[in-house]
């Protein structure tokens, strides 16, 4: 989708419109060629790369809520290495900027994905899950504590000469200490949020229905969640903020831009309608047009609280 009204950037990078196709919903990028013009995306974030292969967690892996959906897949995904050899090139001569989302389980797992891309070409940036289980610190997340997330967000810094995104976890009290927190780490832009996490029950068998017990709801359901993080998010970095949770029409990416995001991410839509990111960017660029918008740009930042 291009059109004067969507043309924007993050962190330096040129996107055609904001609306961006999220991490984890749009595989590596080109299993959706057959069903749109990718090049009419904003950007592309590809599904989580981790050091080694991961096969994934038990299924059911999805579960249908009423207004989303439980996932939890288990970060499956064929390694850094595998991605780099394998599925990169189907990726070569795009127009749209595709970003790598990275996550570990040790910080020297995220050091040893960013390093390995980095000597890959066709990749825009980066964005850190930080939302896994830090083994070596008995299980906690590291996006949970302020100082583990500043320690992975710096030594990923370290090593990436990308643009870093770092994908906070919508898990915690107050984000705000966590905004600030990677933003003085070196994170040239924060996205936001991550999923909920969740529980569905089976009354019947009285068991979960999701095989791993526990899952991630994303969708509509956690969009007001959402859009208040932003918000608060947006309101102490000076850093660009990326707004993701229950993107599925042009309005809702207004919203996200009101509340202070520069750009959205499509997550759980693209699962009913794999054209959304398109549809979105288009409904976005009317809603621009009706309401005398000349640039996106315009948008952000404008929530009148009072």
């Amino acid at each position: 989708m291009t059109s004067s009204r969507l043309a924007t950037s993050l962190c330096g990078i040129a996107l055609k419109n904001p609306v961006i196709a999220a991490s984890g919903t749009f595989g590596y990028g080109s299993e959706f060629a057959s069903l749109l013009d990718l090049n009419a995306l904003g950007g592309i974030v590809v599904k989580g790369l981790s050091r080694e292969a991961i096969q994934g967690n038990p299924e059911p892996r999805v579960w249908e809520a009423e207004a989303g959906m439980i996932n939890s897949v288990g970060l499956q995904n064929v390694g850094v290495r595998a991605f780099v050899a394998e599925k990169l090139p189907l990726l070569a001569g795009l127009r749209t900027p595709v970003f790598a989302n990275v996550f570990g389980y040790a910080i020297e797992d995220y050091v040893e994905v960013v390093r390995v891309l980095e000597d890959a070409p066709g990749i825009a940036g980066y964005e850190l899950n930080v939302s896994c289980p830090n083994t070596k610190k008995g299980g906690i997340a590291f996006g949970a504590d302020p100082a583990m997330l500043a320690e992975v967000v710096g030594a990923a810094r370290a090593v990436a000469r990308r643009p870093l995104i770092v994908k906070l976890s919508p898990n915690v009290t107050s984000i705000k200490p966590f905004a600030l927190a990677a933003e003085e780490a070196g994170a040239d832009a924060i996205s936001l949020v991550n999923t909920l996490i969740a529980l569905a029950i089976d009354a019947r068998t009285r068991k979960p229905r999701i095989g791993a017990g526990f899952g991630g709801l994303s969708g509509p359901a956690i969009k007001p969640v959402a859009l208040r993080m932003v918000f608060e998010a947006a309101s102490v970095v000076k850093i660009p903020v990326v707004g993701i949770g229950g993107v599925a029409k042009g309005e809702d990416a207004a919203e996200y831009l009101i509340a202070g995001a520069s750009a959205v991410e499509v997550g759980t839509a693209t699962f009913w309608d794999p054209a959304s990111p398109i549809r979105i960017a288009r409904e976005l660029d009317r809603f621009c047009r009706d309401e005398n918008i000349a640039n996106v740009a315009e948008l952000v930042g404008t929530l009148r609280m009072h």
